[in-house]
């Protein structure tokens, strides 16, 4: 894999996210991580919430259950580490409950937790298709339905979904995924309609593939190196087999600001021009 850029602080939105709180799904690793890191670099508190137990899935590679630790380690005091499964409602509804007791309200909420793995639609096996829905469509209902509550009181805010590239077209041997990534449009969309009297927006991000930990388990299962794997899907029209972590982040970032106070239930691409080839 590459070497990934990652968010720093400094720079003039240094104190943009001063006073917000905001909740990271999928905080441990990849996108998540990033997005915590530079929400923090910019004045922001988060509450960071990763599953508590290893996954089965045959294309994750595990992150190590220390890896929420070793970034709260990082960011200190405006990082909460919290646990559970994106699947588990209660878990979520508590790491709100602590993550609010902490930092006195949300603001922002990146729906970003998910997996990805390869296989075709017939030969899926009901675990298979069960845990890409739960994970992928169902744990993004699960935050937002946490969170919704404390953006209300808070008096306004913004969720912000992590679907795919995936979510706007079909993909050969990714049946379950692309499902579970349109199903994250439609629910993103009416919640942008439901809420907005609350003022609170909601819209979906659509990433190419990112250079993440992701890549390597895909690989993994495959036979393959990530480089082989990303050259084989990506086709995307710039020369890049990938976009970085930081990309995600950065547009994570606009969105959330009130430099984007007029984007609501809007589906914003980043994938290095592949869905225009």
């Amino acid at each position: 894999m590459t070497q990934q850029a990652e968010p720093v602080a400094g720079g003039p939105r240094a104190h943009e996210f001063a006073g917000k709180v905001a909740l990271v799904t999928g905080a441990a690793s990849g996108q998540g991580r990033a997005v915590a890191r530079a929400l923090v670099a910019a004045g922001g508190s988060v509450i960071g919430f990763d599953r508590d137990r290893p996954l089965s899935y045959p294309a994750y590679l595990d992150h190590g259950a220390d890896e929420l630790d070793r970034l709260a380690d990082e960011l200190g005091e405006a990082f909460l580490p919290t646990r559970g499964d994106v699947r588990d409602q209660e878990s979520l509804d508590l790491a709100v409950s602590a993550g609010v007791e902490r930092f006195g309200g949300l603001d922002i909420v990146f729906a970003n937790a998910g997996i990805c793995a390869y296989g075709y639609s017939h030969e899926l096996s009901e675990q298979e298709w069960q845990d890409m829905i739960g994970i992928n469509l169902t744990g993004v209902w699960h935050t937002t339905k946490a969170a919704t509550p404390a953006l209300i009181a808070r008096g306004g805010g913004v969720i912000i979904t992590n679907s795919s590239i995936g979510g706007l077209r079909g993909m050969r041997r990714l049946s379950h995924y692309a499902a579970a990534k349109w199903g994250v449009i439609g629910l993103t969309k009416s919640i942008a309609i439901e809420l907005a009297p609350h003022n609170i927006r909601a819209v979906s991000i659509h990433p190419t593939g990112v250079d993440t930990q992701m890549n390597d388990g895909l690989a993994q299962a495959e036979g393959k190196t990530p480089e082989e794997i990303a050259e084989a899907s990506a086709g995307n029209l710039q020369p890049v087999p990938w976009i970085e972590t930081v990309d995600v982040a950065e547009l994570v970032l606009f969105l959330a600001s009130d430099r984007a106070r007029y984007i609501d239930g809007a589906q914003i691409v980043v994938d290095a021009g592949l869905l225009t080839a």
